[in-house]
């Protein structure tokens, strides 16, 4: 599973003549590849959290960053663990999934194989250096002579800076993340589980950004052969208002087309290593006769802006084709080959595909759509529909403000814009047929597109022409979410359950000693009040039982109230008094 991978910047989907991804290319050969999947968040943690839920991100409040899975709440993992006795091994330490004490619930093992720490993939640049000389000297470095991550541009505003460029790093650099994780993995498959079925989950680094690299990976590319992103200046109808305003914030306007295809070249080299790293994998496993008894999934969490429209990585409330179409592909374990599955689908439907794959049950309410029938169908040259539509959300309200994330440098602007105009990164739902994509957005102008305007540069939305189709396409986004507004739970709770507390009348008694006991007397005026259980005693006899008592009384007839107050002393029954008085 790499992070943010472009559904165009992989050679199966038929989209990119530039790019080489010969492993993943054999591997959509031998499996099913689906062209109209998408995911249903535009940014890391919600999406996978969707993704391994089965639900759709407003379901259980995954909308941040910071909103992981809990320890009480179901997902794929743990289901084939718990339930279908699968040895659940995540390789490698990434987060944006599980939250504090969440993992060791759904997995067996956690981490790298050999003894290695996790690099520190948070920490900023050091630009203390040009800081305290800083001069207004233009900066030497341009797409002929780009920076290097030996040698960085050291103005951290500059355009390489701020579209997330590294360059070429030194071979040394090659140990990381993903490459320690992958040669415990390879390690791994010598000798997997023998006791019971297994998972191997591979969540990689690459090719999120900065945008670095190794050779032979970064000078794979000629710069001049890269297509150009799709300009900004090319678009017609309502533009969200974040493009414009990270544009400016960002001033990409620097960034010239040489600069955006070094960067995209760089891009391609991080996706050309992520294609040998797989292709690594595949073979051991065929190698070690796992091939054909193994179910193998390739997919991504999202996508990357990537220069289109001056942009660059990602925005959460970001709902656009480059960020969400997904490069799903399906082998092994005798499943269909060379098969081209176009319907709708959603990365929901990943649950209840690999429980059917893993012969496992399903024993909690999620939104996804097994396509195990419809490899099955395509594979006999049938079509079995799925899903009319695909959704993605994302996004917050206004009053959610106090609860977006907080990102160091590089990360900074783009995390000051969310807090000083939360409008900008407000609350929107996308959602795609075969012909139309459309857009609403909480607190701005809605968006429409044709699916075969993979650039999204048409905003169809205000055009009387397609009014019929905007109305339909929001009907649906109502119907959806109120469909979707929550899922009721697959277990009945006990109307009264067994309470492990001490009783009233316990802990009560327990506190007699210490405190005065109240109790009140309602009677006629001129009458005497006759307790349950005792005999009629006059109210001089009352009075002096109270009395005898030692309570704090309020004795009360119609249109008077008595109180007294005394202290205790125990009960003498001389004179007629009751043995025993309820509070």
């Amino acid at each position: 599973m790499p992070d943010q991978l472009r559904y165009d910047s992989v050679g199966f989907t038929g989209r990119n003549d530039i790019i080489r991804t010969p492993n993943l290319d054999r591997f959509a050969q031998m499996g099913t590849r689906f062209t109209n999947t998408f995911s249903q968040a535009s940014v890391c943690s919600q999406s996978r959290c969707s993704i391994f839920t089965g639900q759709y991100p407003h379901v259980s409040g995954h909308r941040s960053l910071n909103n992981l899975l809990k320890p009480d709440e179901p997902n794929l993992l743990r289901t084939l663990k718990e339930h279908g006795g699968y040895h659940i091994g995540y390789l490698g330490p990434r987060g944006d999934l599980f939250a504090a004490n969440a993992t060791e619930h759904s997995v067996d093992e956690y981490g790298y194989l050999e003894n290695a720490t996790l690099p520190d993939f948070a920490s900023a640049p050091d630009f203390s250096a040009y800081v305290s000389a800083r001069s207004d000297a233009p900066s030497s470095f341009n797409a002929s002579n780009p920076p290097t991550v030996a040698d960085p541009d050291p103005d951290p505003d500059s355009i390489w800076n701020r579209v997330f460029y590294g360059g070429l790093r030194n071979a040394t650099a090659a140990l990381d993340y993903d490459e320690r994780m992958i040669r415990g993995a390879l390690d791994w498959l010598e000798c997997p589980p023998q006791h019971k079925p297994w998972v191997l989950f591979l969540p990689l680094i690459f090719p999120h950004p900065p945008f670095e690299v190794e050779e032979p990976w970064f000078s794979m590319y000629n710069r001049s052969a890269i297509p150009l992103p799709a300009k900004a200046e090319e678009k017609t109808g309502h533009e969200a208002r974040f493009a414009q305003q990270i544009r400016d914030q960002y001033n990409t306007y620097r960034a010239t087309d040489a600069l955006w295809q070094e960067v995209k070249a760089v891009y391609y080299g991080m996706i050309s290593r992520v294609d040998d790293q797989f292709g690594r994998i595949m073979n051991k496993t065929i190698e070690r006769g796992l091939w054909n008894n193994t179910v193998t999934l390739f997919f991504t969490d999202h996508g990357e802006f990537l220069g289109d429209w001056g942009l660059v990585e990602k925005w959460p409330s970001a709902v656009s084709e480059n960020l969400v179409h997904e490069p799903l592909i399906i082998g092994g374990a005798g499943l269909p080959e060379g098969v081209v599955y176009e319907e709708m689908a959603e990365m929901v439907d990943l649950v209840p595909t690999m429980l059917q794959l893993g012969s496992t049950g399903e024993f909690y309410a999620h939104y996804g759509l097994s396509l195990v029938d419809a490899m099955h169908a395509a594979g006999r040259n049938e079509t079995l529909p799925h899903k009319q539509y695909a959704f993605t959300e994302g996004g917050f309200l206004t009053s959610e403000e106090p609860l977006l994330e907080q990102g160091p440098y590089p990360y900074d602007i783009k995390t000051a814009l969310q807090h000083d105009d939360t409008e900008l990164v407000g609350k929107a739902v996308s959602i795609r047929d075969q012909e139309f994509t459309y857009v609403y957005r909480l607190y701005e102008a809605d968006e429409l597109y044709l699916r075969d305007d993979t650039s999204e540069l048409r905003n169809l939305a205000a055009d009387p022409a397609f009014a019929g189709v905007r109305q339909r396409m929001r009907d649906v986004v109502m119907r959806w979410m109120v469909e979707t507004a929550d899922t009721l739970p697959w277990y009945q709770d006990v109307r009264v359950p067994q309470v492990r507390l001490q009783s009233p009348k316990e802990q009560f008694e327990e506190r007699v000693p210490e405190s005065p006991v109240y109790t009140t007397f309602l009677a006629p005026l001129g009458r005497s009040h006759v307790l349950p259980g005792w005999n009629p005693l006059s109210s001089e006899i009352v009075g002096k039982c109270l009395l005898r008592l030692h309570v704090g009384v309020r004795i009360k007839t119609y249109g008077h109230v008595f109180s007294a107050s005394c202290l205790k002393t125990p009960v003498d029954e001389k004179d007629n008094c009751p043995t025993a008085v309820g509070p």
